[in-house]
């Protein structure tokens, strides 16, 4: 849907003062012909009066154009808003995705140590404690995760749906597309890997 292209309106020239046609003087002079002569008056005065009718038409005309290109304008403001919040949704998932992944690597990572100390030999008894805080911490990371992807899926549905809309009112153009989200594909392959995390860690307690 290509919107139509529109000239920039040119202002109208000012109109060259004119002063207006002097009343004659007709006190003095036969009835006949002071009818005469008013007459022309108000055929100069009548002139005068279409010339400045005509320049307010022009005016007004260029006020109309003004106005279609403000129309223009603001129909565009308003698709690239649609865009900035698309963005803006980005990035609340990719601070989802920093939070998650902060969370199920800190995890992750307490679980591997207190395991590998406790298989060496360097721990005297059995500290269950570390290793369950570690899979709560992955756990929260990968529930935060889900939320989120839940979230922005939802979210962007939804945003589709207006901008489709008022595409189909006129309101807005819908020339820019949604691209594939990257970020989103980010967040679903970080998910698989906290839950293999999950997993992986479930299955070493159980062989403990």
């Amino acid at each position: 849907m290509s919107p139509e292209t529109h000239e920039a309106p040119v202002r109208p020239d000012r109109l060259p003062e004119a002063p207006l046609p002097p009343i004659p003087d007709v006190g003095l002079l036969d009835s006949d012909i002071a009818s005469v002569e008013l007459s022309q008056h108000r055929t100069k005065l009548s002139t005068h009066r279409t010339g400045l009718s005509e320049h307010r038409t022009s005016l007004s005309e260029y006020r109309t154009d003004l106005s279609t290109n403000r129309t223009e304008m603001s129909m565009r403001r308003t698709g690239m808003s649609f865009q900035r919040t698309r963005m803006s949704a980005e990035r609340t998932l990719m601070s989802v995705i920093r939070t998650a992944l902060s969370l199920i690597g800190f995890g992750f990572t307490i679980f591997q140590v207190f395991t590998k100390a406790r298989d060496a030999g360097m721990l005297r008894m059995n500290m269950a404690a570390p290793s369950n805080f570690g899979m709560a911490l992955v756990a929260l990371g990968v529930v935060l995760l889900i939320a989120g992807i839940v979230y922005h899926v939802s979210f962007m549905r939804g945003l589709r749906a207006t901008r489709k809309a008022m595409v189909e009112a006129g309101l807005v153009h819908g020339e820019s597309g949604y691209p594939l989200s990257y970020t989103l594909l980010t967040a679903i392959i970080l998910l698989m890997i906290g839950v293999f995390a999950i997993v992986s860690m479930v299955f070493d307690v159980a062989r403990g």
